[in-house]
């Protein structure tokens, strides 16, 4: 651990003993008693194919960085890396627009045409009260296009009783430099009240298992403040706003990223009503701005045998507002409706050039050209229906408008000097039913839902860096239309026994493929295939007595491409997590076994807009072990240690090294070897 983060921490340890006297070991009661857990290594679904967990907790792996990195820790997830942080985000084997992220219930889009900054690079998970995952097309509230699922990361503050205040706050030094600093205080009164929210985090190069070094340094900080009015105990308004910057080192480009400056503005209005069937009046306006530089020089030196020989950079910024509008009725204890509109506009802009002084340019006084303009705009209504004491069903409908306009679109595929502007337009209707059935000879639910999603061409598939960017390919690109159905039983005794296992199958029509040039004549390219995609997860939870758990997961995910009898191509392979856990309440140690099955189903040359197919690749098993300590009971210490036998691994769904002048090259970017970590978090 870097010495100012050791002294930190020990003036937060000596704090700490100041602050509340030690928790004392209370006596085995014959009843099973459940500890919420001090480190995280296994995230349950808590209802039919909805998951909802803490970000503020530790967990195993080592506690995120970034969006991907925490959400990599539940089952159905993976993570496309790059290199120490920003990955990108797959559910159930899909990736990009297919995963709606929300934050606070507002967009924020990347720039980047080769992915190097996606939605979840921009958030800090730890300075979020709740993290919600919606599995499957089985909602139609956040917006459209969620085929894999939605990601609602969200605050929670609600009306002051009596004046008072609330802190949180963390510090976690580790391997390879890793230390961050985070914290969340909140104070107000019955009228107003404040949030105001920070971290750091920072990390040195990895090495993977067999000791080489992996082009993965980052750094990044963001900051966000929240005020309030609460004129009374139904209505609410709040405004926001926040900011972020960092830089991150990778291994699967040319470039690194130098900037990832984040600025966010948003304004909430919310009304409860106690009388009649309107329960609850919400409005939302936010403002999300990214400004993403990327450059060959700051993080690393330019290769003169490369194909960027001199100091060169892209800077690209993508200007986001939206709003939602929605009302929420209910009619006795038997239906509720939430019904409104929502929508989005988004702008990208670009410009290159070298630093000040180079060769060429510098980027910084080159004008910013518009490429491209995104919206859509929606009406959704979603019903809850409780048909007897034990059965429910849920449904709701959407219809989008989405517009698409490129302003730097060539005349023709062949390329040329002539830069062209063209647009599209589609309506987009979605929709879904669920039917949920408590079980009268089981503490279980089962449920079974069907739903369609039609989502329009995202950026990257549209005017990205691997696709073809003529009048002719920009309008020839269909939506891509989901049928899927979902199915699945949850249980829970409330004692000892705690488990869910869920199975998907879709239908995909006008799937979009990107299909990868090779060589310096390679032509790249998205065009539309047929595919069925299946799947399963599940998981355990298991109680022996009152301190001792054990836990399993199990996920995998199966793609077929049609139209190329080929499978689709960054499908993670079957996937299972098995923990063990001790805790006394005081104390409490824990191990994780994650095991991954070799995939040999791959298609090379095949990809999604982040990255292509590698060939097939090989299983592995990585062992963990964590343990905690309540300190007080306002300070808890944890601590982990990652890949304990320093094994030498690669995920199937990856980015292609880059081979870097200084690193040993790869095939896949590997993940790190043994990595320990050391973590102390304050509540007050």
């Amino acid at each position: 651990m870097p010495r100012p983060a050791r002294r930190a921490l020990a003036r937060t340890i000596g704090l700490a003993l100041l602050l509340g006297p030690p928790l004392a070991a209370t006596a085995t009661e014959p009843s099973i008693t459940v500890f919420a857990p001090i480190v995280v290594t296994a995230v349950m679904q808590d209802g039919p194919l909805t998951v909802t967990t803490d970000p503020k907790a530790p967990r195993q792996p080592v506690p995120a960085s970034d969006g991907a990195d925490f959400l990599k820790t539940i089952p159905g997830f993976a993570v496309i890396r790059k290199g120490g942080s920003n990955g990108d985000p797959v559910l159930r084997g899909m990736t990009g627009s297919r995963l709606n992220i929300l934050i606070d219930g507002g967009q924020i889009g990347g720039g980047c045409p080769s992915r190097m900054d996606p939605p979840t690079a921009y958030i800090s998970p730890q300075l979020y009260d709740r993290v919600t995952v919606i599995k499957g097309p089985q909602t139609v509230q956040y917006g459209p296009g969620n085929s894999a699922g939605t990601v609602l990361f969200e605050r929670d503050f609600k009306r002051y009783t009596e004046p008072g205040h609330a802190f949180e706050g963390s510090l976690l030094g580790g391997s390879n430099g890793r230390n961050d600093q985070m914290v969340d205080l909140r104070t107000g009164t019955p009228d107003v009240y404040l949030g105001v929210s920070a971290n750091h985090t920072h990390a040195q190069d990895y090495a993977d298992g067999d000791g080489r070094r992996v082009h993965s340094s980052y750094d990044r900080w963001n900051t966000d403040l929240t005020l309030g009015w609460t004129p009374d105990d139904d209505t609410r308004v709040e405004l926001t706003t926040g900011k972020g910057d960092g830089k991150a080192a990778y291994a699967f480009s040319g470039m690194d990223g130098v900037q990832f400056l984040r600025e966010s503005v948003g304004l909430k209005f919310e009304q409860r009503r106690a009388d009649g069937p309107l329960e609850k009046l919400e409005a939302q306006l936010y403002y999300n701005y990214a400004d993403h530089v990327m450059d060959n020089y700051t993080l690393r030196q330019p290769d003169p045998s490369s194909v960027m020989p001199m100091a060169m950079a892209s800077d690209v910024a993508r200007t986001t507002v939206g709003g939602r509008a929605a009302a929420s009725f209910r009619w006795g204890e038997s239906l509720e409706l939430a019904a409104g509109v929502d929508g989005s506009a988004n702008t990208h802009t670009a410009r290159m050039g070298g630093p000040a002084g180079g060769m060429l340019p510098d980027y910084h006084d080159q004008p910013r050209l518009r490429d491209a303009r995104i919206g859509t705009l929606g009406a959704f209504g979603e019903l809850r229906w409780t048909l007897a004491e034990r059965d429910l069903l849920i449904g709701g409908a959407r219809l989008d408008r989405a517009h698409a306009r490129g302003y730097q679109l060539a005349a023709s595929g062949m390329g040329g000097t002539a830069k062209l502007p063209a647009s599209r337009s589609s309506t987009l209707p979605a929709g879904f039913v669920r039917y949920e059935h408590d079980l009268a000879a089981a503490p279980a639910t089962f449920y079974a839902g069907i739903g369609h999603v039609e989502r329009f061409p995202d950026y990257w598939e549209l005017f990205g860096r691997h696709v073809d960017k003529s009048v002719a390919a920009f309008r020839r690109l269909n939506p891509e239309r989901t049928t899927q159905l979902d199915v699945g039983l949850q249980y829970n005794d409330g004692k000892r026994l705690r488990g869910w296992v869920s199975g998907y199958l879709g239908v995909v029509d006008d799937f979009i493929l990107l299909d990868y040039g090779s060589g310096m004549m390679g032509k790249s390219q998205a065009r539309n295939v047929r595919a069925r995609i299946a799947g399963t997860e599940a998981g355990l939870v298991y109680a022996f007595d009152d301190r001792w758990k054990g836990d399993a997961t199990l996920a995998w995910a199966w793609g077929e491409n049609r139209s190329d009898h080929r499978p689709l191509p960054q499908m993670p392979p079957l996937e299972a997590r098995f923990g063990l856990t001790y805790d006394s309440g005081v104390w409490s140690a824990g191990a994780l076994w994650r095991v991954a099955a070799a995939q040999h189903r791959a298609a090379p040359g095949s990809g999604n807009i982040v990255g292509q197919d590698l060939g097939p690749s090989a299983g592995f098993g990585v062992f963990s072990l964590n343990s905690g300590y309540r300190l007080s009971r306002t300070l808890t210490l944890s601590a982990g240690i990652d890949n304990l036998l320093d094994k030498t691994y690669a995920e199937h769904v990856n980015a292609a090294n880059a081979g870097l002048v200084g690193y040993v090259n790869t095939l896949r970017v590997n993940e790190p070897g043994r990595t320990g970590w050391l973590k102390l978090d304050v509540k007050l």
